[in-house]
């Protein structure tokens, strides 16, 4: 793909307004992976908060490097650093930059009255290669899977005098949580016009509470697996196509599971796989189905699984992924830059969206 005839190159933002591409504007060295991207989100961030600080202004940052993302990259500080290639490199400046977020907090002495979470949208991709993809330890595959590996991500929850430190929660959560629990650390009520996902997680970070919740794992429109306590049932599997797999496209390197990770979509929705996370993380050993614990579960996940289907309401796509011409060939600010692509016409289909 030649950047800028069959795609627009990725834009960057400062607020809505465009500010420059990468690889252009702002530079990333394909051969080496040095870039000073995070430092200049890092600035960005500080500065921020130091303004709203000041103001004596509530704020509201969401902070999401992309260094381990690929292109993986690292300013020069922290290229070759790491044990672990260019993506060990990326994680240690995003380390760096965490913590002086942290002491910026305490430094404008705002910290007792911030709020911190950090999280992940997905486990690690595996298939960047052996120094540009990360690890998702004991759990099975990577992202782009259903499988643990590709769903399950660390969570830190931070708040001096609020919330204990050193204290571990095996509370399940989501990032839907998120919105839900930061409306009700403001004060303020979710919509009650519509089902809302999220649960409010103040209980377990206040007091260390369980609440016991399902999780639902979806890849495009169809459900694939659901957790109910430490239990999981898929009741479809698949990592990626054969066609894929062949040309060296792996989600899965080194965990192959016969009849788990399956490269043709495996409906199992008779009789579903079911794994105990907490004996069994790696998903590799399905509790026999004649088992009592097998049947105790299935009926217990079947009900959940009915009511959750029974109450879905499937959401409007705000964005036809399969249309080329609504992609970021001219956005707000490119005038200025000149940075104005020509969009092709718009051609909008249904994804074919495989699951």
């Amino acid at each position: 793909v030649v950047w800028g005839t069959k795609l627009p190159n990725i834009p960057l933002y400062n607020n809505s307004k465009m500010v420059g591409r990468y690889y252009e504007e702002f530079e990333i060295s394909e051969k080496t992976g040095e870039s000073n991207l995070t430092q200049i989100y890092l600035e960005e961030g500080l500065n921020f908060i130091r303004h709203q600080a000041m103001a004596r202004q509530p704020f509201f940052l969401y902070w999401a490097a992309d260094a381990t993302h690929a292109p993986v990259y690292a300013s020069k500080r922290f290229l070759g650093k790491s044990q672990r290639g260019r993506y060990g490199d990326a994680v240690m400046e995003l380390d760096y930059s965490v913590g002086q977020i942290l002491s910026w907090l305490v430094t404008l002495g705002i910290d007792k009255t911030t709020f911190v979470f950090f999280t992940s949208d997905n486990g690690a991709a595996l298939t960047s290669g052996p120094h540009q993809s990360g690890s998702n330890g004991p759990f099975l595959c990577g992202k782009e899977t259903t499988f643990e590996g590709g769903m399950r991500e660390p969570a830190i929850a931070w708040w001096p005098g609020r919330i204990p430190a050193g204290t571990v929660s095996s509370q399940v959560g989501t990032v839907m949580d998120l919105f839900t629990t930061s409306l009700a650390l403001a004060g303020l009520v979710a919509p009650d016009d519509r089902v809302i996902d999220g649960l409010d997680l103040r209980p377990t970070l206040f007091n260390n509470t369980l609440t016991d919740r399902p999780v639902f794992y979806y890849r495009g429109n169809q459900m694939m697996a659901v957790r109910v306590g430490l239990y999981k049932a898929h009741y479809w599997t698949w990592s990626n196509s054969w066609e894929e797999f062949k040309k060296g496209i792996n989600f899965c390197p080194g965990q192959e599971v016969a009849g788990v990770t399956t490269h043709t979509q495996q409906e199992h929705t008779m009789q579903p796989l079911i794994f105990h996370l907490g004996r069994d993380p790696g998903e590799k050993y399905p509790i026999s189905v004649l088992s009592e614990e097998y049947l105790a579960v299935l009926r217990r996940v079947t009900s959940v699984v009915e009511q959750h289907q029974k109450t879905l309401i499937p959401g409007q796509p705000q964005l036809n992924m399969c249309d080329l011409a609504v992609m970021n060939w001219s956005p707000p600010g490119c005038e200025q830059l000149g940075k104005c692509l020509k969009p092709p016409p718009s051609q909008p289909w249904k994804c074919d969206w495989p699951h």
